[in-house]
C-alpha cells in the first residue's frame, strides 16, 4: 500500500529547453531534473515534448429529446490503426487567439455542425496525454435544440469536411461500448452525461 503521509514531490528544474520543429505545432527537447519520492533530487533526464495549442471539446445535447449531435470526420492519426479513419467525434477546436474557451464552443459549433448553443456546462479539464505532450482540454456539454440538424460542414480553407449525426443518447451510449467512439474526448464527456442525465434534464428539459 502507497504511504499517503509522505508529501508528493513538488520541485523541479529545466536545465535547458531547445527547439527540435517549428511549425503550427512546436516540438522541443527539455532536459530537466526533478524532485524523487523519497524527497531527493534526481539526476537529468530528457524528454521531447510535443507543444500545441489548448483545445476545447463540446458534446451539444438535446434534452428535451434525450438526443446528442456528434460530428465525423477523417483523422490523419487513425490512418495506420483504425479500419475506419473516419471518427465520430465532438464538437472540438484549439484556442489559438485570445480568447476564452466557451468562446471557442460556441464558435466550432455553429462552424463544424450549425448550431447554436443556448449555455455550456462545464464537463472536464484534463491533459489526454501528459507523458509527451502539454495540451490541455477543456469539456463541456452544450445545450441545443437538435430539430432539423444534420447536413455536411466545417471550413472549406481549412480542408474540413465535417458530416452531422443526430443520435438518441442510448445509440451513442451504445457507440461507445462497441468501440465505434474511440476517442477519448467523446468518450468522457458520453459517460459523463450517462452518470448525469437526470440532473441535466431536470434543468434543460
Amino acid at each position: 500500500m502507497s504511504d499517503e503521509r509522505q508529501p508528493s514531490p513538488r520541485h523541479f528544474e529545466v536545465i535547458r529547453q531547445e527547439p527540435c520543429f517549428r511549425g503550427f505545432y512546436r516540438l522541443d527537447r527539455v532536459h530537466l531534473r526533478h524532485q524523487l519520492f523519497n524527497g531527493e533530487m534526481g539526476g537529468p533526464i530528457s524528454r521531447e515534448l510535443f507543444i500545441r495549442h489548448d483545445a476545447v471539446c463540446v458534446l451539444p445535447y438535446d434534452a428535451v429529446r434525450d438526443q446528442v449531435v456528434l460530428i465525423e470526420q477523417f483523422r490523419v492519426g487513425a490512418m495506420e490503426k483504425s479500419a475506419n479513419p473516419w471518427l465520430i467525434e465532438l464538437v472540438a477546436g484549439l484556442i489559438d487567439k485570445d480568447e476564452q474557451p466557451e468562446a471557442v464552443a460556441h464558435r466550432e459549433a455553429l462552424e463544424e455542425a450549425n448550431l447554436t448553443l443556448a449555455e455550456l456546462w462545464p464537463v472536464a479539464r484534463y491533459f489526454p496525454s501528459p507523458g509527451g505532450s502539454d495540451e490541455y482540454v477543456h469539456l463541456y456539454l452544450g445545450r441545443c435544440d437538435s430539430e432539423g440538424a444534420g447536413g455536411v460542414f466545417g471550413l472549406a480553407e481549412e480542408g474540413e469536411d465535417i458530416r452531422v449525426h443526430v443520435w438518441p443518447m442510448q445509440q451513442a451510449l451504445q457507440a461507445v461500448r462497441d468501440g465505434r467512439i474511440d476517442n477519448a474526448a467523446s468518450i468522457i464527456a458520453l459517460q459523463w452525461l450517462a452518470l448525469n442525465r437526470d440532473e441535466v434534464r431536470g434543468r434543460w428539459s
